[in-house]
Parts: C-alpha cells; structure tokens; sequence
C-alpha cells in the first residue's frame, strides 16, 4: 500500500469524525456571534440601568442581576431546544399557539397597567407579546409546511393566514402595543413569501395590511401619537419628539469613538427608557459611531449565519422556520436602531440581546436555539413523512419542489434522454 493511499484512508475517519462534530455542536459562527452580543448587552446593561436602578429599586445593579438571570435561563432554553428535533414542533405548534392566546387574553383580564398599556404579569416581568412573536413564527412555518401544496388557493392559503394573523394582531393591539402588532404581520406576510406564496396574494396581503394600517392611523390614538410626530420629525428634525430629539444628542455627543463606556450623560438627564428601548443612542454615545457599526456588524454576520442554515436546512419546514427566526431578529434590531435616528415611527421594539426584558432575552435565545438545532440537521436525512429539499444557490428560500423559481441544473452531455 503506498504513502498517499494510507494518508487517504487515515484521512478520512478524521474528515467524518470533524463533520460529526461540527453538526453535533450546530454553527459554531453562529454561536460566537451570540455569546459576543450577550456579553455586549451585559456590559451595557451595567452601564445604562444604573443609575435608574438605583433611583428606582434602591440598587445600582438590580436590572443588571435581572438580566443575568434571564440570560441564564434562555442560554438553558436555547441548550435545551438546539437537542430538540425541530420536526417536533409540528406536534408542538398548536399548544404553543393555544398557550399564547390564552396568555394575550389573560394580560388583558389581569389587567396590570404599565405605561398606559396592559401588556406584562408580574410586574413587567413577563410580556406575553415577544413569546406570541416567536410562537408565530414556529406556526405558521409548520402550518405553511402542512400547505404547501394548496398554497395558490386562496381558501386555503390567504384566507386562513389573514385570519391567524389578524386574531393574534389584534390581541396584541388591544394591550395596546402597535410595534409588536405590526412585527406580527411583518413576519406573517414574509414567511408566507418565504414558503413560496403566489405574488398575486402577497401583492393583495400587502395591500390589505396598508389599508389596515391607514385606518390604525385615522382612527387609533396610540397611532395618531406615533405618525404625528414622525411626519413633523421629517419635516424639521427640531420638531421630533422629545425622545428622538434627547436619541440625536445622544448621539451627537457620541461622535467617533464615543466618551467612553459609563460616561454617558443623556441617560442621566432626559432619555425615556435608556436601559430597554433607548439603550441603542447610550451605545453611540458611549462607544460612538465605531462602536455602533461593530453592534450592527455583528447582526450582519447573525443574518449571514442564519440565512446560510435556512438554505442548507434539510426540507422547506426547516429553511422557513430558519429565515423567519432570523428575519424576527434582524427586523427586532433594525427597527429598534432606525427609531432612535428618527427613520422610523416610534415603537417599543427591543434591541436583541441587548436591551434589558426577560421576555424578549429568553424568547430570542430561544430561537437561537432553534436555529442551531436545524444547522445540526443539515445533511442529514428527513423523517418518514417529510420533503427533502435541496439548492442550487447560495440562498435561494423559495425555491421548493415542482417550482422553477431559480433556472434548474443543467443535465450531463452525456445524460441519458
């Protein structure tokens, strides 16, 4: 036997015995990318929630020891959910699903006003609306995976998606929280894109929900409160409200490279919520303009990480519930990062990892886990039941069997006719 045929055979356990490792730790990019932005978000926390801890709780590091704790528990939450066979959740959805109603109907029963809103039990500690976010996403991916082959009619497709969409939205609105609701309808109307709904529907669902959103506007205060105020932003930056105006000298202050981590003074003096909603303009103003694009950097590469898993997922369930996971979090920081530089009406959408809430630590941790569980699967083979799915493209999320949405693979010269 020669030299290269036994370096060729050594060679192989090892190439297995690394590709089994690598699938059974799921992407480890991924997983760096989410332990950078966690620790990223402690140290922030620290730095943004301590004076209002202290004012508020009678200690400086009490929001700081709470988001801790939430950590702890959705690191175990996504541990736990990266071993669980996502194909599971087809047995799973609809409890989850039941569970989130009555969790929305029972905040409005419960009825614990915070901030002119009903939305949390417990003293703010729970929010039933970022569970009803993710337990959305895992619905309707197996709802529009159980579809799949009725997805261009509309008694079958459209019509039942508007009606689950409008019930959970409209729960949400009545808390009222307008941003949960419309990042409701955001995800409901991209995972149907996603599962390759026909473009006649999406064009209709689009006009649907801008016609919705219109008659939220005319008609709801709290919509009138957020478009008001942005309209007049636009028109003159002077005439923002008072929270992107204290935002923009946040992060005049901030410049380049900022004034240096717990240094930040607009916290201190007028900016609402610096800990959760504002912490984005502390980053800037503590870390500037450099500090910021490191923060974005990072989601970048989680959008990267998660598109790839979706489009190496072993079937179509896996590569809809993988972008539309990572979709939700992406959209949750862009939203959240365009509001505090007035590109976007206000709304209370929390800074991924980042921004201080239980609900929202554990559900996002959550959803890693989610994704890491289906990075683990790929290449591996569908159960009894399911519809392998291969690509073509790097990421191509709606292409599915039958489908001719990216130019086929061209056949051998030599195939046979």
């Amino acid at each position: 036997m020669g030299i290269g045929s036994f370096v060729n055979q050594s060679a192989r356990p090892a190439t297995a015995t690394a590709r089994r490792a690598r699938a059974s730790s799921g992407d480890l990019i991924l997983v760096a990318v989410v332990i950078a932005l966690g620790i990223f978000g402690l140290l922030m926390q620290y730095s943004a929630g301590t004076d209002f801890s202290l004012r508020t709780y009678g200690s400086a590091t009490y929001i700081f020891n709470k988001q801790l704790l939430w950590m702890a528990i959705g690191t175990l939450c996504a541990f736990f959910l990266s071993r669980l066979d996502y194909h599971l959740w087809r047995k799973f959805a609809v409890p989850l699903m039941g569970m989130t109603v009555i969790l929305l109907i029972a905040v409005l029963i419960n009825n614990e006003v915070r901030n002119n809103a009903v939305r949390t039990f417990f003293g703010g500690s729970v929010q039933p609306s970022e569970l009803a976010k993710l337990a959305t996403i895992i619905y309707l991916s197996v709802w529009l995976y159980s579809k799949r082959e009725h997805m261009h009619e509309f008694q079958l497709g459209l019509i039942p998606l508007a009606f689950i969409l409008g019930a959970i939205g409209g729960l949400i609105f009545l808390q009222p929280d307008l941003s949960a609701a419309v990042t409701i309808f955001i995800l409901g109307g991209l995972l149907f894109f996603l599962a390759g709904g026909e473009m006649r529907q999406i064009i209709l669902f689009c006009a649907v929900a801008l016609a919705a959103g219109w008659l939220v506007v005319q008609f709801s205060s709290t919509g009138k409160a957020r478009i008001g105020p942005y309209i007049a932003g636009l028109k003159d930056p002077l005439k923002s409200s008072d929270h992107v105006l204290w935002s923009l000298e946040a992060i005049f202050k901030g410049k380049l490279f900022g004034v240096g981590i717990g240094r930040a003074t607009t916290k201190l003096i007028g900016l609402p919520f610096a800990a959760t909603d504002s912490i984005f303009a502390v980053i800037v103003e503590e870390l500037g303009l450099f500090g910021a694009l490191g923060l974005t950097s990072l989601y970048a590469v989680l959008a990267w990480r998660g598109l790839k898993i979706a489009s190496k997922a072993p079937d179509s369930l896996g590569s809809v519930m993988a972008a539309g996971l990572t979709f939700w979090i992406v959209i949750e920081a862009a939203i959240n990062m365009a509001v505090m530089v007035g590109l976007l009406p206000f709304a209370g959408n929390a800074l991924p990892f980042v921004s201080a809430g239980g609900s929202n630590l554990i559900s996002t941790l959550a959803a890693i886990g989610i994704l890491l569980n289906i990075s683990r699967k790929s290449g591996h083979t569908v159960p009894e039941g399911g519809e392998r799915k291969t690509y073509s493209a790097s990421v191509d999320l709606r292409r599915r069997d039958r489908r001719r949405s990216v130019p086929r693979t061209r056949r051998p010269a030599n195939h046979a006719r």
